[in-house]
């Protein structure tokens, strides 16, 4: 540290800011005015200038870094460390229990046997953290010096993303999508809740809130289906996913908003990072489970001494020593999988009587045992109806299945162009069942003549409308028969079952983290009082991001990295397009579906010829101007007037 900053050490001495960093601004509080104490950027002011590189106080060269779980948000970490904190790539290890990295990033298998993606993520432009470790990580398949943001960006600037049809009804009939179709009340029930302070909405679920006409809308079935929100999960989160994705509301109707990668999540990100880490000497050491933490409390904080695992059924400590540092993922939403195959049930051998005592979930309960700065896991955990649903993974060969798929896809599934754009939504489905075909080939080895499909449903209670059992009680076959029943082809179901493998992955944990909770129910990143702990991933306390993206499980780990090692960098807040007085109008028309709002007359008037004249979305089929009841009466006062001047 002396020998980076000895030519600044005149004005670092006698600076009032430097070590004081607030390492995770919050826009939500924040006032935003210029005085002299203000020498950072305003906690959500992208940008380049919030590139610079943080310059550690220290060496950390004889630090060891330990990481519980090998996922996105781990691996985030170790990228941090190493970039920002200086840390030698070999002195940081992964502890993982699992045979693989990834963590919930998965995606396996092959034309044989059957590929299998438990789930996906919606992606978005303005994932500010995961692109700034991707802008750096070497490309997947273009040369040198090109990265994977740079395939990315390839990609989807050249194929734009979109569905022709995001809904379906009427066993394969396209569903007209055009419209949220929100009542009035309904508009104005999501602008209230904008305007709510997050404090108020603590253990309150969507269903406390909305109306069943707002529970009814098309509006619900894009948000739900995309977002797998169910109707008793936290407003609060609901809240925060509105204020995130505000820019893109517009968009979720066909999908437009969104931006896919060329294959699937493993091969697209965790591969190509993984092989960054490692050749930096990054370890992975697998089938090791970490079972609780030795901390060491008293009136200065709270210091992680040992780390208690299991390796090989024996309990072995690894000693952390006082310049060490460990990183632990809380839990996972993709704990305590079960599968089955075209033939086969997931058998499912927990319940709420036995819930939370996989080994992510233990190490958690540990820790939160210990102290309630690490929150209370049994919030989240508790009760697997509500928190699990089921999805499947269709190896295609040719037919019937995939003849009427391209009816429904943007360009032929084989071109390797955008197919479905995103999941197609069966309204009518008891199971609420949606599906999508992303682009293909999906897997880097896979043949030319297979697809592979990505099936899920919501309502893990339901029977079917065909085969009258619940999603979780049927085999790969019959989710398929199911499948073909509502689009129309069940009188070709044995020919989709010879051409097609399915693999189905019931994941009791999967929507767990948006179940309703209050504060202190999540941990922060580095809870109170902790010297050499950070938590991460998608169990843990942010000011303002959402959970279940990739994003967010980078930013938890960017803070926890920033926070510990006291760089002095900050960690920009969510992207500031909620306050973007262009988003905020377009969101009020697109809700609106763009029928005139009260006073777009009177602001159209005062906007035309002027420089803003463009914010508000002008559309085709608006052959007249509309006036609101309200200009309708500013009219009549001017006649008024102009009555009494006669």
């Amino acid at each position: 540290m002396e020998k980076i900053t000895s030519k600044f050490d005149k004005v670092l001495n006698a600076s009032h800011e430097f070590g004081k960093v607030n390492h995770e601004p919050d826009s939500s509080k924040e006032v935003q005015i210029n005085t002299p104490e203000k020498t950072m950027p305003f906690s959500d002011q992208i940008g380049n200038y919030q590139r610079n590189k943080g310059i550690p106080f220290k060496s950390y060269k004889d630090s060891k870094i330990y990481i519980v779980g090998s996922g996105i948000a781990g691996m985030a970490a170790a990228y941090y460390f190493i970039r920002d904190g200086h840390v030698p790539g070999e002195n940081i290890i992964f502890l993982d229990q699992l045979h693989v990295e990834g963590g919930s990033l998965d995606g396996a298998g092959n034309a044989k046997d059957g590929y299998i993606i438990r789930g996906g993520r919606e992606m978005d432009m303005t994932y500010e953290n995961l692109w700034d470790i991707f802008q750096d990580i070497p490309a997947l398949e273009l040369p040198a010096p090109y990265t994977v943001l740079d395939e990315y960006r390839l990609i989807n600037d050249n194929d734009p993303n979109y569905s022709k049809a995001r809904l379906i009804h009427n066993q394969g009939q396209i569903q007209d999508f055009s419209k949220f179709g929100l009542e009035k009340k309904d508009q104005l029930a999501i602008v209230k809740l904008l305007l709510k302070k997050k404090e108020e909405l603590d253990d309150l679920t969507i269903e406390d809130y909305f109306s069943e006409s707002f529970l009814s809308s098309n509006f619900w079935f894009f948000w739900r289906s995309m977002f797998a929100f169910e109707n008793w999960h936290s407003l609060l989160e609901l809240k925060l996913y509105m204020h995130r994705f505000l820019h893109a509301i517009d968009g979720m109707k066909d999908f437009s908003c969104l931006v896919f990668p060329k294959y699937n999540q493993f091969d697209t990100f965790v591969t190509p990072l993984k092989n960054f880490l490692v050749e930096k000497g990054v370890k992975i050491q697998f089938n090791t489970l970490v079972t609780d933490l030795d901390l060491h409390v008293n009136t200065e904080g709270k210091v992680v001494e040992n780390i208690i695992t299991d390796q090989d059924g024996k309990e072995v400590k690894i000693p952390v020593g006082k310049e060490d540092y460990v990183i632990i993922t809380t839990s996972s939403m993709t704990e305590s999988t079960f599968y089955g195959d075209n033939n086969t049930v997931p058998v499912v051998t927990v319940d709420n009587s036995s819930n939370g005592q996989s080994d992510g979930w233990k190490l958690w309960k540990n820790l939160a045992a210990k102290s309630e700065v690490f929150g209370k896991p049994e919030k989240f955990c508790s009760n697997i109806e509500k928190s699990s649903w089921e999805s499947a993974t269709l190896t295609c060969r040719p037919s019937a299945f995939v003849d009427k798929l391209k009816e429904l896809c943007v360009n032929d599934p084989y071109s390797g162009k955008t197919a479905t754009g995103g999941i197609i939504t069966i309204t009518d489905s008891n199971w609420l069942m949606s599906f999508t075909c992303n682009r293909q080939p999906h897997f880097p080895t896979q043949p030319d003549d297979i697809l592979v499909i990505w099936v899920y449903s919501l309502l893990m209670d339901k029977e079917g409308n065909y085969i009258k059992k619940t999603m979780s009680e049927c085999t790969g076959n019959e989710i398929l028969t199911e499948l073909c029943y509502h689009l129309g082809i069940i009188d070709q179901v044995d020919n989709v079952i010879e051409n097609t493998i399915i693999r189905t992955s019931f994941m009791p944990y999967i929507t767990s983290m948006f179940m309703p909770r209050g504060k202190g129910d999540r941990p922060r990143v580095v809870p109170e009082g902790c010297k050499n702990l950070g938590l991460i991933g998608q169990f843990v306390e942010t000011n303002n991001d959402v959970v279940f993206t990739m994003e967010s499980s980078v930013r938890t780990a960017r803070i926890a990295v920033y926070e510990l090692l006291n760089l002095n960098k900050q960690v920009p807040d969510i992207n500031p397009l909620q306050y973007d007085i262009r988003h905020l109008l377009k969101a009020t028309q697109a809700l609106n579906d763009y029928k005139p709002f009260l006073g777009e007359g009177i602001l159209r008037k005062i906007l035309k010829g002027t420089y803003f004249e463009h914010i508000l979305v002008n559309h085709s089929e608006e052959k007249e101007e509309h006036e609101s009841f309200f200009m309708e009466q500013i009219g009549k006062f001017q006649d008024w007037i102009k009555g009494i001047k006669n």
